[in-house]
């Protein structure tokens, strides 16, 4: 096997990290914005359905445009990595009690 596939490229693991963060953070302030549009509305299925399908075109459409520009498979491994560690500040942040507009009066 060649050993060029299957090495590692430094600079398209980092880069696919640093795109992966920024597009992965849109992804997850979409995911907040479309629950918060839904929760208030009347029918929130339309509403969750474009919100999902939106993120879901964003994050894949970047991912394969920075596959297909750098090596595919060190640019995948940083921009999951990169997903993954935003999901994980997303979560913490989601399940931190916030306090009410009524506490302390």
């Amino acid at each position: 096997m060649n050993d060029a596939m299957t090495a590692l490229d430094g600079v398209a693991l980092l880069a696919g990290f640093g795109v992966g963060l920024a597009v992965s953070a849109l992804f997850f302030a979409g995911l907040a914005w479309g629950m918060h549009k839904a929760l208030g509305s009347a029918r929130p299925g339309p509403i969750l359905l474009a919100s999902f399908l939106l993120r879901v075109a964003l994050l894949l459409g970047v991912g394969f445009a920075l596959a297909r520009w750098l090596q595919p498979l060190s640019c995948w491994i940083g921009y999951m990595a990169a997903f993954f560690a935003a999901r994980a500040v997303a979560v913490r942040r989601a399940r931190t009690p916030r306090p009410s507009a009524t506490e302390g009066r």
